[in-house]
């Protein structure tokens, strides 16, 4: 949430409120990428555990962080890796070559690979 440059309260509100809000919106995105990340898929033994004691990670956790690979032998992200891979999707805006300023240009994206295109549809889970 730092640096804050402003001196207006009502602007240090709006600052914390958008900090919170992205926060907020980047942990459903980490629940939802869950089983393409390092993270822990099995959620029903965190409610069963000491809330004092150490956590303690699952062994399809530990096999993924082991192996760096899932369980398809796919590679796991970390969540700033699956952003990075996710970047690479584009929308190109071209038009032809010796076109003049004034023609119609079109748009050309990119196609998104298997690994993308699950990450996409994970996304399409979350319920707020």
């Amino acid at each position: 949430m730092r640096p804050i440059y402003h001196r207006l309260a009502d602007r240090v509100r709006a600052h914390l409120l958008l900090c919170m809000l992205a926060f907020y919106v980047k942990w459903h995105m980490m629940q939802a990428w869950r089983p393409l990340l390092f993270a822990d898929e099995e959620q029903a033994a965190k409610a069963q555990r000491d809330p004092v004691a150490p956590a303690r990670r699952s062994a399809g956790a530990l096999r993924k962080v082991s192996n760096r690979t899932l369980e398809d032998g796919a590679c796991v992200h970390s969540f700033d890796s699956l952003l990075h891979h996710l970047s690479t999707i584009v929308r190109n805006a071209c038009h032809h070559p010796g076109a003049s300023a004034h023609e119609a240009t079109f748009t050309l994206d990119t196609a998104p690979d298997a690994k993308q295109l699950q990450a996409l549809e994970l996304l399409k889970t979350i319920a707020v």
